[in-house]
């Protein structure tokens, strides 16, 4: 059991809480700040706990200049002082004077927001490849750090595994909320216990199929990766998307797990993901120049009834291609679905979480990660640099 914030004496303390504020931005204008809001249950602790709080978080990748201008945590800064209520002081800097006097200026309560910590991967990574000076220094700004961002919580960097290393820490109620979900579902889910994977790529679940399927009751396989699995069962897939190297694996998992693996029955195709016309057809009725790009109603049906009689689904990765309102009908009816259930649901992060909540079943399951590659991850097994360098209660 890790400390959590919760397990400090936080008054008057200069508290640096990394947070992941990594939100997409348009002109100036966030379009979901859904991240900053998952944040605001531990920086509301930390003010009413009379600490001073100090924010780190990145936002997109710096590899120019010009990358900067559009990355900069400015317009976060103003939505967060909306969200709070409160006025946020914004430092366009990640060091220097202006940093420094502002946090030594602070009274408790105040809440001052630190530029986009990846500003420091401009010269050097410094910030992605933990560079030990750079989390010093930032590690003397404060008394204590708690990591709450759980999408970056699969990365070594200095704002989360650096700064950890030197001061006393603890776990924000975000990563809380994320292990207690995921971990507890991991490790003993309620049966039966149903998986459903989708995305493109096979290559991109491995880990996650050797290590749940010696667990799970069934694994629901859709999106492009499904076509590998069925290519590796002797169905000709036509032009659908093929993980050629990895067709062994496939059928190695579905010798050894016959009655676990569910593959789709029937797809909705066409020639092209640009042409304006498709159909639907068995799986084995595909034409070689047409490709699956949705699960079809007869899968969805047959995953209806896996799915109404588990006790613990867990979904990572959508079944179709979602952005086209043409073959997002699999992955909203699957959210549909999951939304009436008496089942432990858990949304993996990612791109199915962005379709759950586009789709507007936000509030519709258990839980909706944060974090699509740390969840990911969790399924692997593996563990998560970020959180293990957290002191243990």
């Amino acid at each position: 059991m890790k400390k959590t914030i919760k397990d400090y004496n936080l008054e008057n303390k200069k508290v640096i809480i990394r947070v992941d504020f990594n939100v997409p931005i348009k002109d100036g204008i966030i379009t979901d700040d859904n991240r900053i809001k998952e944040s605001l249950k531990t920086i509301k602790y930390a003010v009413e706990n009379k600490a001073k709080v100090i924010l780190l978080s990145h936002l997109g990748r710096i590899k120019t200049e010009e990358d900067k201008i559009k990355n900069t945590l400015k317009p976060v800064a103003n939505r967060l002082s909306e969200l709070l209520d409160k006025d946020i002081k914004f430092i366009p800097n990640t060091r220097g004077e202006e940093l420094e006097n502002a946090i030594n200026n602070m009274d408790v309560g105040d809440v001052v927001l630190i530029e986009n910590t990846r500003f420091e991967d401009l010269d050097g990574k410094l910030e992605s490849s933990n560079d030990s000076k750079l989390a010093s220094y930032w590690a003397s700004l404060g008394d204590l750090y708690i990591n709450d961002a759980f999408g970056t919580s699969h990365r070594s960097h200095a704002s989360n595994v650096g700064i950890a290393s030197i001061l006393p820490n603890g776990i924000g109620f975000l990563i809380e909320k994320e292990l207690n979900n995921l971990l507890d579902t991991i490790n003993k889910p309620e049966k039966p216990f149903t998986v459903i994977l989708g995305g493109s790529k096979v290559s991109d679940k491995i880990n996650v199929i050797e290590n749940i399927a010696p667990i799970a009751d069934y694994i629901l396989i859709g999106g492009g990766m499904a076509f590998t699995f069925l290519k590796a069962s002797g169905v000709n897939i036509g032009s659908s998307l093929l993980d050629k190297e990895n067709i062994n694996f496939c059928k190695q998992m579905l010798d050894k797990y016959p009655d676990k693996i569910i593959l789709p029955i029937d797809v909705i195709c066409s020639t092209s993901l640009d042409s304006n016309e498709c159909r639907e057809c068995f799986i084995t009725d595909l034409k070689n120049n047409e490709m699956g790009l949705d699960i079809g109603n007869g899968t969805i049906k047959l995953f209806k009834q896996y799915l109404n009689n588990s006790k613990t689904i867990i979904w990572n990765g959508p079944v179709g291609v979602f952005e086209n309102k043409m073959y997002a009908k699999g992955t909203e009816e699957l959210c549909q679905i999951l939304s009436t259930l008496d089942a432990k649901t858990i949304i993996g992060g990612g791109d199915t979480a962005s379709a759950a909540i586009n789709l507007g079943y936000k509030n519709s399951f258990t839980h909706i990660s944060t974090g699509g590659g740390a969840s990911l991850e969790l399924l692997e097994g593996k563990k998560l640099p970020g959180i293990e360098i957290i002191n243990d209660k």
